[in-house]
This record gives C-alpha cells, structure tokens and sequence, in this order.
C-alpha cells in the first residue's frame, strides 16, 4: 500500500475528481479528512467510501466552504484533533460558479473575474497557511493543487484561464519556499467526466472529446491516479512539477 498509515486532506470530495481521489486513497491505505461545501454530497461520497477504508484507517467527512478563512481554519483544527497532523494536502475547489461556461474578455462582467479568482486561489492560500507549518516541522509533507491545461490560454476562460495560471505559479514558489522537506506538485486536468459536462452544448462536448490524442474524454480516476503518483514516496525526488492529465493535449498557445 503507498499511502499506508498517511493522513490526507482533500478539499471537493463530494465532487466527481475529489472523490475519486479519497477512494484511491483509502484503498492505498491513508486515513482521509473530505471536505466539501455541499453536506449532502460530502455524506454520499464518504458513505460510499468508507468501506474501502484499510482496517484502523479512519474518515472525517466535514462540510467547509474551504475559500472562507474561519470555515477553513475550523477544518484544519477538527482535522488535527482527530489525527494530529496531515501528510498530504490535496486542493481540488476551483471551477467556475457563473452560470455561463464560457464568456469574452470584453463582455465579462468584474464581479466574474473576482469571483472565480476567489474560487479557484483562496482555499490553497487558506489551508497551505494552516497545514504547511505542520509538514515543516515534521519535515515531511506532500501538498498537490489543480491547476487546468486552460492555464496557458483558451478562448472565452480569461478569468478561469489566468487563475490557473496562478495555480501553477503558486505551485512553483511553494515548491521553493516549503524545501527541502515538502512535496508541491499540480496536476492540470483536460476536460474530464465531471459535472462541467451538463454546462456544454453537444457541439462543445464533441470538440472536446475529439481535442486529445487519445480521443475521449478524462475520467475522474485518470487524476485520482496522478494524484496518488504525487502524494506516494514513488515521487520523493519530484517537486514543483505541473502533470497534465489531459490525454496528450499539452497547455501552450
């Protein structure tokens, strides 16, 4: 088991990508803390997870909106009280909250802009501050956040695009300012089999479908996958690294 007797944080685990994740790692032998913002969601995942869990691993499933300060905090101290530190921080919120998928710079709306920068940074900041200080003084730890291989550009995702960006790039500077004893890493999905899927027309599904060398789209367990590369010992001599998980679509304009 990779991930036997580690202790890991994730945010979104209601969602399609955070549960996959908190499966693959129960299976692998951690004890999970899963957070989301959606109670009900949260329940369901950790109700379907839970008997995966490896004999004396244990599941903390809290309801936190990780983008606000006091509920984030509030996670990490229910979090350390139960098992007493966390070896691995994986930040999955981000998304886009707006109604519409896909807008123009020159028609988007500031109040957007704010908000999906929010979405998409504010958690990191948030539990990277509260965890990391922990992972430095047990001098080791494995933080992986999700960056988008929209990152690098994509019509109509200025706001989306350009707050992954500063995913990645905050993933960088981690990397610098928390060695020699913590991991930073970021995976940039592509398009994956998510709930983003009911938000496309059939015309933009089928393009992005066809878009990878691989000609489908990403499943939820393809990241999972990545993700567990990150948070093992298997990746110990890697940090500061963005793994596109994307079917061979590669992030460049």
């Amino acid at each position: 088991m990779r991930l036997k007797e580690r202790v890991a944080l994730i945010t979104a685990a209601g969602g399609p990508m955070g549960r996959a994740i908190a499966d693959r790692f129960a299976r692998e032998g951690a004890s999970l803390a899963m957070a989301d913002i959606s109670g009900s969601r949260l329940n369901e995942a950790a109700a379907r997870i839970a008997p995966n869990l490896q004999p004396g691993r244990q599941l903390l499933a809290e309801r936190a909106d990780v983008t606000s300060a006091e509920e984030a905090k509030a996670l990490s101290e229910k979090t350390l009280a139960r098992f007493g530190r966390v070896d691995i921080l994986v930040n999955v919120v981000g998304g886009i909250k707006a109604k519409t998928l896909f807008e123009p710079m020159l028609s988007m709306q500031e109040n957007r802009w704010d908000a999906t920068f929010a979405l998409n940074l504010k958690a990191n900041l948030h539990l990277t501050r509260l965890i990391a200080p922990g992972m430095i003084e047990g001098r080791y730890g494995k933080i992986i956040n999700f960056a988008s291989i929209n990152y690098s550009g994509e019509s109509g995702s200025a706001d989306y695009s350009a707050a992954k960006a500063a995913v990645a790039s905050l993933t960088r500077t981690l990397a610098i300012e928390l060695a020699p004893h913590v991991n930073v890493n970021c995976v940039a999905p592509g398009t994956i089999r998510t709930s983003v899927m009911n938000r496309m027309t059939d015309e933009e599904t089928r393009y992005y479908a066809s878009k990878p060398l691989l000609k489908r789209l990403g499943e939820p367990e393809d990241v999972a996958n990545a993700c567990l590369f990150f948070a093992s010992d298997e990746s110990s001599y890697i940090t500061g690294q963005i793994l596109a998980v994307s079917g061979g679509v590669w992030p460049a304009l």
